[in-house]
């Protein structure tokens, strides 16, 4: 058995790292002069690392250890399936019993009609998936001219080239020759760094209703689907204003294109309920999911499909499919996570012990210099920082400098708090114990409150004219 020790020194792991490992969305050459942090173990919502350091999670991982750390269930019932049957595909007219169990499980947990399963291997390959979907359910229903997609800017939808092109983050744009023809962005209803002098009620019409213009500009004929996050996660935990999905979905209900729901982040209890959709009080004819599927214990992915899409989908020969789509041990671990989802009661925990408790803790930082405002839906949250609270001011350094420097001293002080721009971003394993919130609350002031002081230093408290 080849391995290597958690137990090796950690420069010398780090060197391992920096020679042969290409890490995702980094500056590899940086990373191997700073020296990656190497974590060995996870526990509940703990994570340590080559050095012994205890580091609270308050990602999950990436959105997506939504049951904790080092549950022995997942991998009894990983070592199981291996045993039994490691792998086989889904292709020639062939299917398993963890793929049909899991499609059946989520079929039931889905709302309304949304009762038919295409797996992929991750959230960026189900929605290649459903950039392929819509576009064949039209063509099938004779009307291929309805192939445009219409997304948001600063939305979130994946990697690959048709996932990213999908999402609408501009530094991702401008490698790779994205985005691919034929897919459009609207603004997205970022009221606290976009929303000027409107209230919140008026900017979140007004950017519903960019929908409606894009879509009478492109001509009806030729749109295919609008696709969005319930709540746009990794560009900065945007929480849309009260007036802005009731507005899409009376724009979906009024004209001929299909809603895309992106559940990857908001699905399985991050919001309070299974999806963020339901939250939201929307009605998707397909929704991606991934990540908190399986809780990040197997990589799996999929799209859930509504009766309508699937019955012309099914009706022809769809050329699409991947090696690992419904693999049978990542199935296996999905529905085991689901069943601890269930019978634990976890989402009921959102809704009355974590959410509340996450919720007032970051009432609590509400107060400090730098925080404009506390934003939070269940258990994903974001607080904008600021030079100047009342107007919202940005900061006059680059966009993110300040939010790198807190996220630097948030790792100081063994926390894991994400930074989008300057905005600090929150999504804890749903699990986590209100005493542990306490730490992450203590740990965050602090490392707030270091950020200040070196901006203090630096002469940064500045705002952009």
């Amino acid at each position: 058995m080849t391995v290597i020790s958690n137990h090796m020194p950690t420069a010398e792991l780090q060197a391992l790292d920096a020679a042969h490992h290409m890490h995702p969305f980094t500056t590899n050459d940086e990373l191997a002069k700073k020296g990656a942090r190497v974590i060995t173990r996870a526990k509940g919502v703990y994570l340590t690392d080559s050095e012994g350091n205890q580091i609270l999670d308050a990602m999950a991982g990436l959105w997506c250890v939504n049951i904790g750390y080092g549950r022995p269930e997942m991998a009894e019932v990983a070592a199981r399936q291996m045993m039994e049957l490691p792998f086989y595909n889904t292709f020639f007219m062939t299917t398993h019993v963890p793929a049909i169990a899991l499609a059946q499980e989520i079929a039931k947990l889905a709302p309304g009609d949304l009762n038919h399963i295409f797996f992929a291997g991750s959230g960026s390959e189900a929605n290649d998936t459903n950039l392929r979907m819509v576009r064949t359910y039209w063509a099938e229903k004779g009307k291929p001219s309805k192939s445009h997609i219409i997304s948001r800017k600063n939305g979130y939808h994946g990697s690959t080239v048709g996932a990213g092109s999908l999402g609408g983050m501009s530094y991702m744009h401008a490698q790779g020759g994205m985005p691919i023809p034929g897919i459009h962005h609207i603004n997205q209803p970022d009221w606290w760094s976009e929303g000027g002098d409107m209230t919140r009620e008026a900017f979140g019409l007004a950017r519903a209703q960019e929908l409606e213009a894009k879509i009478l500009e492109l001509g009806e004929d030729n749109v295919a689907a609008f696709i969005a996050e319930p709540i746009q996660g990794a560009g900065g935990v945007i929480i849309p204003p009260d007036t802005y999905w009731p507005e899409i979905q009376r724009i979906i209900d009024k004209y001929e294109i299909l809603l895309i729901a992106d559940e990857v982040i908001c699905g399985f209890g991050r919001t309070g309920n299974w999806f963020g959709s339901q939250t939201m009080g929307i009605r998707p004819h397909i929704m991606t999911i991934a990540k908190g599927l399986s809780s990040g214990y197997q990589p799996i992915g999929g799209s859930i499909v509504c009766d309508e899409v699937a019955e012309v989908i099914n009706a022809t020969e769809f050329n699409h499919g991947y090696t690992y789509s419904g693999h049978p041990v990542a199935a296996a671990v999905a529905l085991e996570n689901l069943r601890i989802l269930q019978d634990e009661k976890i989402l009921d925990r959102v809704n009355n012990v974590g959410g509340p408790a996450l919720k007032a803790g970051l009432e609590t930082l509400r107060d400090h210099p730098l925080v404009g405002e506390v934003n939070i839906k269940g258990m994903m949250a974001s607080l904008p920082l600021t030079p100047h609270k009342e107007s919202r001011a940005k900061f006059a350094s680059d966009a993110g400098t300040v939010g790198y420097m807190c996220r630097e001293r948030c790792f100081a002080n063994n926390l894991v708090m994400r930074h989008v721009g300057d905005r600090m971003i929150i999504s804890p394993p749903l699990i986590i114990e209100p005493e542990e919130i306490d730490v992450f609350i203590e740990r965050a002031r602090k490392a707030l409150d270091e950020t200040y002081a070196q901006l203090k230093d630096k002469d940064m408290l500045k705002a952009a004219s």
